[in-house]
């Protein structure tokens, strides 16, 4: 059964303490008056059970907690020691100076138990709570991402199959104990006889054909009853995926997304200046208040271009507000992203992006060819059209050819052709985002581009608060969804921060308090 949050006032002994030593214009103090914490708490309380287990610690408390060492960028062992001793926690918490403090073990238990679905809703409710004091608007939405470094060590190939292997016979154990004993022992034959001394990768493909063997067998390993709740089987199934995965990587080595640890799998490789082993953060701030507004966890090798549409359907379906203008920087050259950002059934956004250089030339460029979709054809500006056209569908674009005879007569074949005597007709490769780039590029060249491009370091401002004051550069956490649970931390943190700055209001006397 829940514990009640307790709502008698501390003893007045205590009360004194806290009103000599903690000032009235602390930030604590001041985050009390401007955050609505039994709000957050309603986020929070259907995640636990109000008839069965034990009694639990106090939900909003343990939120508290989470937003301190978030706040300070301190470890749950260390959040934990400064609250025995810093007054301020003690007042923040509403712990009496003689209240014990919980376990430290007891901070992973409240972030497992609320997932990153649980944070994300407190997230939310933060930045609903900004948009009530009326400091979010719908102005203008600014979006970027960075780096962060997973918390493993990178392995060889030959140890990363290695400690697959390890991991799937360690899962199937439960299951066929003598089997497993016996590939254990088969292990050390190979250790002898494929050892140090032998060719890397001779050692390296009888190592591969091993762990493709034991998961062979592992395949044919039967589900026992009420497997959906039987942690074994949930166990295995999570090995055998990693073994296929590595696998895969190996039969295919020139595959970009390639699994890089066993301990972390979500994380990939991804380069941010120099290559690095991890995760991409990536949020959303309102450009009038700084406030993030959406925040997002991808693998270092995600497609951080199309997660912006997903970013402001994150924050519109949160809050159910409509965005007018939306600012992103080169990776929003996009031409399927930008029809999504602009479609009029959809987010309906007036974007800026910077178009990057045009090449130049003197010569007729694409948008100088009229095509004609339904009937497959495309028209010079001599008035000829060309009907051989070929089609690449992964790349999003048609590439015409006009006859070498048709482009000898020309009269504009010098503005055309690459050289006068060339052989062959004119290619012609026309994307099928051509509008959306030309309205870009036309677009940069107006006023009200330059006004928002001015307003866009703001989000690098935001990154670096989040990675300088609140460490998000390094994973704390290994997986995608844990990861998450940090940023959204982190940012709840930096967000809280913010309105206290912008709320202001009078310092509360010590009779009010």
């Amino acid at each position: 059964m829940l514990v009640s949050f307790r709502n008698d006032p501390l003893p007045e002994a205590d009360q004194k303490v806290f009103n000599a030593l903690v000032p009235f214009d602390h930030v604590l103090r001041r985050a009390e008056r401007c955050i609505d914490f039994p709000m957050l708490r309603e986020r929070i309380i259907g995640f636990y059970s109000v008839d069965q287990g034990r009694p639990c610690l106090e939900p909003l408390r343990m939120l508290k907690f989470s937003f301190l060492q978030y706040q300070y960028n301190l470890s749950d062992r260390q959040v934990l020691e400064r609250s025995q001793t810093d007054v301020a926690f003690r007042y923040f918490l509403g712990l009496g100076l003689n209240d014990a403090l919980p376990d430290s073990s007891s901070l992973c238990t409240f972030r497992a138990r609320l997932g990153h679905e649980g944070f994300q809703g407190v997230f939310n409710e933060i930045v609903g709570q900004a948009r009530q004091h009326k400091l979010v608007k719908d102005r203008l939405r600014i979006k970027d991402a960075t780096h962060v470094i997973a918390d493993v060590a990178i392995p060889s190939t030959l140890q990363l199959v290695a400690q697959t292997r390890d991991l799937l016979l360690a899962a199937a154990e439960a299951f066929d104990p003598e089997r497993v004993a016996g590939e254990r022992g088969r292990i050390e034959m190979i250790r002898q006889t494929a050892g140090p001394s032998a060719a890397p990768g001779a050692r390296l493909a009888v190592r591969v054909v091993h762990l493709r063997e034991i998961l062979d067998w592992a395949e044919t390993l039967t589900a026992p009853d009420h497997a959906d709740s039987n942690a074994n089987w949930e166990k295995l199934g999570h090995a055998r995926e990693l073994a296929r995965k590595v696998l895969g990587d190996h039969d295919e080595p020139k595959a970009g997304d390639r699994l890089r640890s066993v301990v972390d799998p979500d994380a990939r490789c991804g380069k941010h200046g120099a290559y690095y082993e991890g995760y991409l953060l990536d949020i959303l701030i309102d450009a009038d208040s700084e406030l993030y507004t959406a925040i997002d966890v991808l693998p270092a090798n995600g497609y951080e271009a199309l997660n912006a549409v997903e970013l402001l359907r994150q924050e519109q379906q949160a809050h159910g507000n409509k965005i007018e203008q939306f600012s992103i920087d080169g990776i929003g050259m996009n031409g399927p992203v930008l029809r999504q950002l602009q479609d009029p059934e959809g987010l309906a956004l007036e974007v800026f992006v910077p178009p990057g250089p045009k090449p130049s030339t003197e010569r007729f460029t694409p948008q100088d060819f009229t095509e004609n979709p339904e009937a497959a054809t495309v028209t010079c500006p001599a008035g000829e059209t060309s009907t051989q056209r070929s089609r690449e569908e992964d790349r999003h674009r048609t590439t015409y050819k006009f006859a070498a005879a048709t482009c000898a007569g020309c009269v504009l074949k010098s503005q055309c052709l690459n050289k006068a005597d060339q052989k062959s007709g004119r290619k012609v490769i026309i994307n099928d985002y051509d509008a959306e780039y030309s309205a870009a590029r036309a677009k940069a060249a107006t006023p009200e581009y330059a006004a928002v491009r001015k307003e866009h370091p703001k989000v690098e401002r935001k990154l670096s608060e989040l990675v300088r004051r609140h460490g998000s550069r390094r994973a704390r956490y290994r997986g995608r969804p844990r990861v998450l649970i940090q940023q959204l931390l982190a940012a709840m943190a930096a967000n809280i921060k913010r309105m206290v700055t912008l709320l202001g209001g009078p310092i509360c006397a010590p009779a009010c308090a």
